[in-house]
């Protein structure tokens, strides 16, 4: 298993994303620059702070990828059940939306954190599950 990384260190790519709202709902979204290459209906890790969440990007009304919410698990994302872990992290440091993000790849294409700008985050290793696991899961 790999050491834990800090979010400063060179192998950590770095995007400032936009933290805005899904229309008049009030609901948080993080709008995902285009060189992660995430389409809709992806799942990804997003750790916020110190916890490993689940996630699936989805769009904006003009096709921008975003995520809407974080959860405990892969079916919780899927279905937007139970609490969804980004907002309760938004609450927690504080940030209302128009405010912007920090996103840091961790594993590409599978696994991002995402902080306050300035902060320092040592991150646990994410590592992406053997592909013949997870595709026997999902066929499930």
């Amino acid at each position: 298993m790999a050491d834990a990384i800090p979010s400063d260190h060179p192998a950590v790519d770095s995007y400032r994303v936009d933290l805005t709202t899904v229309g008049s709902t009030g609901r948080p979204q993080v709008l995902l620059p285009d060189e992660l290459g995430c389409e809709p209906d992806d799942f990804v890790r997003l750790v916020l702070a110190d916890r490993q969440t689940h996630a699936q990007v989805t769009s904006t009304l003009s096709g921008e990828p975003t995520i809407q919410g974080a959860y405990a698990n892969k079916r919780l994302a899927r279905t937007a059940d139970g609490e969804n872990l980004l907002a309760a992290w938004l609450d927690d440091v504080g940030l209302d939306p128009e405010t912007t993000l920090v996103l840091d790849v961790l594993t590409d294409g599978y696994a991002y954190g995402l902080r306050v700008p300035g902060e320092r985050v040592v991150y646990d290793p994410v590592e992406k599950p053997d592909s013949s696991l997870s595709d026997i899961a999902d066929s499930l």
